[in-house]
């Protein structure tokens, strides 16, 4: 039987893979099952979940994860490691005019290319969803669905619950694996979480919308595995929106791998004795075998768990100390009749999480400040907020804000670990009168504790949307995606964005 991928190839002759596929399909045949391992079942959640099995609030929290990182996407094209990433992309590989490129109409590369620039776009202002245990996950996943969407003739597009299904997947792969590890609950030290589940979360969703059988599934997440991974020392630098991109397109690069018959480790995702599977990346890796979908009542785990959007384009770990920092910026405008000066300011002492690359006193980049508990706190102290401008050059170098970064002192409480479950950001700010003030947040506006509202969330996006596209093509967008389960083909959701 020929998937949808080696049914819908044949006519296009763009790429390199179509001509295999069918001779692929007739010599890999579905494995006669054995013992049943943690692989195994990993492939068959894949390939035998059903629609049916999203529920209503699952569908919603999923859209809404949809929509938003369309949004930062786009506002992502405007940025210059996209800029970077698309030249090289044009300039290294032949011209592959089939998957669409974020905010560059009429421009289409070949759709592993196109994963890969969509998912730096996702993640080059660090401004797109984030999970808990701590992962990136809807811009790993989406380009890659998107660009396969974009790929396949109008009459094998996949509808719209087809497509949120498989998105559905690639977020429960991620989030299954991050679960096995006590050592993932927290901000990373080691390799940035995306750069590897966020891999095999992208090669599972392609994986299941190319209608791969059960043990290409499980050969594309062990193939994704020897494509996975990135040191945490390229973190706010332009080297870290990679990492997206590379889980995107490296995660179709394994699904279509697979398809061909290539064949990976059976274990990969098993801790055994002797093999070094996942486990190389967690040591205290312990896996649990997926239950069958019809097994289980509540099949994902976004029916317990909601995701963390972000007001602002900057590492999680920002939004609390700048929440709390908003809170004491409103005092301060009570007292000086709304407009605060550094002099006012004494000392300004931040309570935060111990983590060191987030700790950065006197950022001089815009991704450097993206990841700076001292700059955001500022940043907020001067302004009551922070924004997508509060990262241009002329922000960053306002002499009033390094005033206050010279005054700034961190403590880190024992009872604040760095964990987005338990953390909380504090800005005690003492004035040179002598007066203290202070401002605490332990649940900051877009934690999935206290979800931003539809109206926040849409309104976000059509700031980011706007920023590349008209009024008309971002009203069709928001309308696609709030109708997607509905569609009868995803051509809707393409057409705005091309």
């Amino acid at each position: 039987m020929l998937s949808k991928v080696q049914r819908s190839f044949r006519p296009l002759n763009t790429l390199c893979v179509v001509r295999a596929l069918h001779k692929s399909a007739l010599e890999v045949a579905d494995r006669p099952a054995s013992e049943e391992t943690v692989t195994r079942s990993f492939g068959r959640f894949i390939h035998s979940v059903q629609p049916r099995h999203l529920s209503p609030k699952v569908l919603q929290r999923s859209k809404r994860m949809v929509l938003d990182s369309i949004g930062v996407g786009l506002l992502g094209s405007t940025t210059e490691v996209f800029e970077l990433a698309l030249q090289h992309c044009q300039h290294m590989y032949a011209p592959d005019d089939i998957s669409f490129v974020y905010g560059r109409s009429g421009t289409k590369l070949s759709p592993t290319l196109a994963a890969f620039v969509n998912g730096v776009a996702a993640h080059s202002m660090d401004f797109d969803d984030t999970w808990h245990p701590a992962t990136h996950p809807s811009g790993a996943v989406l380009p890659a669905l998107l660009a396969i969407s974009d790929m396949l003739p109008v009459n094998s597009k996949p509808n719209g619950l087809e497509l949120l299904l498989a998105f559905n997947i690639g977020i429960e792969i991620q989030g299954r694996l991050m679960r096995f590890s006590n050592e993932a609950q927290n901000i990373p030290k080691r390799f940035h979480p995306p750069s590897v589940v966020g891999t095999m979360g992208s090669a599972a969703a392609c994986a299941r919308l190319l209608s791969l059988d059960r043990s290409q599934c499980s050969n594309a997440l062990a193939i994704a595995a020897s494509l996975a991974g990135a040191p945490m020392a390229n973190a706010a630098t332009q080297s870290k929106p990679l990492h997206i991109g590379n889980a995107s397109r490296l995660g179709l690069e394994a699904a279509l791998l697979a398809s061909r018959g290539l064949e990976a480790s059976p274990l990969v995702l098993d801790s055994v004795p002797g093999v070094s599977g996942f486990s190389a990346f967690y040591e205290d890796y312990a896996p649990r075998s997926l239950a069958h979908p019809e097994e289980e009542e509540h099949i994902f785990l976004l029916e317990e768990q909601d995701i963390a959007f972000k007001r602002f384009p900057a590492h999680l770990g920002m939004h609390w100390v700048a929440d709390a920092a908003a809170i004491v910026h409103k005092t301060l405008e009570s007292i000086s009749e709304g407009s605060i000066s550094p002099s006012m300011v004494q000392d300004i002492l931040l309570r935060v999480p111990h983590s060191k690359y987030i700790n950065r006193p006197f950022p001089e980049s815009e991704h450097q400040a993206r990841h700076s508990f001292q700059f955001n706190a500022c940043t907020a102290l001067l302004d009551g907020e922070v924004t997508v401008q509060s990262f241009q050059p002329e922000a960053l170098q306002r002499p009033e804000l390094h005033a206050l970064l010279s005054r700034v002192r961190v403590e880190n409480p024992h009872d604040n670990p760095a964990n987005f479950d338990h953390m909380y950001g504090e800005v005690e700010v003492t004035l040179v009168s002598g007066d203290v003030i202070r401002g605490h947040c332990d649940t900051f506006y877009g934690h999935w504790r206290n979800p931003l509202s539809d109206e926040s969330l849409v309104r976000k996006f059509r700031s980011n949307a706007g920023a590349v596209l008209s009024p008309r093509k971002t009203d069709e967008l928001v309308e696609a995606v709030d109708e997607l389960e509905f569609l009868t083909n995803c051509k809707p959701l393409l057409t705005p964005l091309q």
